[in-house]
């Protein structure tokens, strides 16, 4: 039997079709979604599989041509945190396996994301002639040794990575670092290939500076600080808050700091805003600080473009999407020094590497990059320029091609060109 060259993303707890900064919604959001389309655009047939988190969604949202998103009904059709969804996954499987049947479709390749979609891709590998691709997006043996609150799934979770880094028939590393962390906390056994993630960078690097804070309304002197993410305490916004608190600059000169990201009251992401913003006024920043809330991915590239630094003080990252956004706009960064972080940003070329929860060793390496104009453009120059050479979504998508299609003659299984 000849297969048509279709392929499955299954990213069960992170949406493809939502706006990014909602809760939950970052990075793995992203790359499925531009993995997706960039695959779509090199000939795949590209069902992306999510799970639907509210009624009112559309079950299908047709993204470009050869590109889709797939919701099924898992569970409750509400929002439920992650680390809740696992319980709802054997319905996830039965629903995705009916949708397959339905529409007479077979996959040859299922690529999983998350350790929550390994299980569903290994309990497809189980019925079905697959090969199993996975990207863990983060390691629970690395977060679980950053934080004191272990939830009650944790083993369940190592478990499950264990045994899909053994047994899939690859594993996407997005950084040495991650592959590194697989090897010596994980498994040594398994087969990994490093391919990382990517940006736009037709989007990221199209504004100018001056242009885009007429846009945004800042004021064309002024040293603008940024972050860009979800309101998580993994993500170390509290360090940058503290970092600015130790800054030359407030006082000195007119600066801003904007820490941009959406949050849903009562939530996870709305209580640790609201954390946030208490550490704000305690620290008199509140005059200088900015919370402009959710900015859709096309406003985005004007904040980067806006900013003199962009901050990433993550405890970790595997890693680390919006440096290479940042990077790729020409803003130099300062990061934690962990995981993927070690790999996207080059220190001392594309910006500056510290130890994460370091707020007195943030504040020094923001403050440098502020108080040198010319080496701050020599460093976003450097910067866009490794995110040209290595991190774009065309490359990660001629690896990837190049990897499906060398699994798939490895299992002998013929493929045809979707016309």
């Amino acid at each position: 039997m000849v297969l048509q060259k279709h392929i499955a993303l299954v990213s069960v707890h992170g949406d493809p079709a939502i706006d990014i900064g909602k809760e939950e919604a970052g990075g793995q959001n992203v790359y499925v979604r531009q993995v997706g389309e960039a695959l779509a655009a090199k000939g795949w047939q590209v069902d992306m599989f999510t799970r639907k988190a509210n009624a009112a969604q559309d079950s299908v949202v047709e993204h470009s041509p050869n590109c889709r998103t797939i919701r099924l009904v898992a569970g409750p059709e509400e929002f439920v945190p992650r680390d809740q969804i696992f319980k709802y996954l054997p319905d996830f499987v039965t629903q995705l396996r009916k949708f397959q049947l339905n529409h007479n479709i077979q996959y040859p390749i299922i690529h999983t994301n998350y350790w929550l979609s390994s299980w569903v891709g290994m309990e497809l590998k189980k019925v079905q002639p697959v090969q199993l691709v996975h990207t863990y997006h983060s390691l629970g043996a690395v977060k679980y040794n950053s934080i004191s609150d272990i939830p009650a799934i944790a083993n369940t979770r190592l478990e499950v990575e264990k045994t899909c880094l053994e047994t899939a028939d690859c594993i996407v590393a997005t950084s040495p670092q991650e592959e590194e962390h697989m090897r010596t906390l994980v498994s040594e056994k398994g087969n990994i290939e490093i391919i990382p993630c990517g940006t736009d960078i037709r989007r990221f690097g199209s504004v100018s500076p001056s242009k885009a804070r007429l846009r945004l309304g800042l004021p064309k002197h002024s040293l603008v600080v940024m972050y860009v993410g979800r309101f998580d305490r993994r993500k170390g916004i509290e360090t940058l808050v503290r970092a600015m608190s130790r800054s030359i600059f407030p006082g000195l000169a007119d600066i801003r700091l904007i820490i941009a990201g959406g949050s849903t009251p009562g939530n996870s992401d709305g209580i640790e805003r609201d954390r946030i913003e208490k550490i704000v006024d305690e620290l008199g920043m509140r005059d200088y600080t900015l919370f402009p809330g959710q900015v859709d991915h096309e406003t985005l590239k004007y904040y980067y473009a806006a900013a003199n630094v962009c901050v990433v003080p993550s405890h970790y990252e595997p890693f680390g999407l919006v440096a290479i956004e940042a990077m790729a706009s020409g803003t130099p960064v300062v990061a934690s020094n962990v995981g993927g972080l070690k790999y996207t940003v080059v220190h001392e070329k594309t910006g500056l590497l510290c130890p994460a929860k370091d707020d007195a060793a943030f504040a020094e390496a923001i403050d440098r990059i502020l108080s040198k104009p010319h080496w701050r453009m020599e460093l976003g120059k450097a910067a866009r320029k490794r995110v040209e050479n290595y991190f774009t979504w065309h490359g990660v998508a001629n690896q990837l091609d190049e990897l499906y299609l060398s699994l798939l003659k490895e299992s002998s299984q013929p493929v045809a060109v979707v016309a």
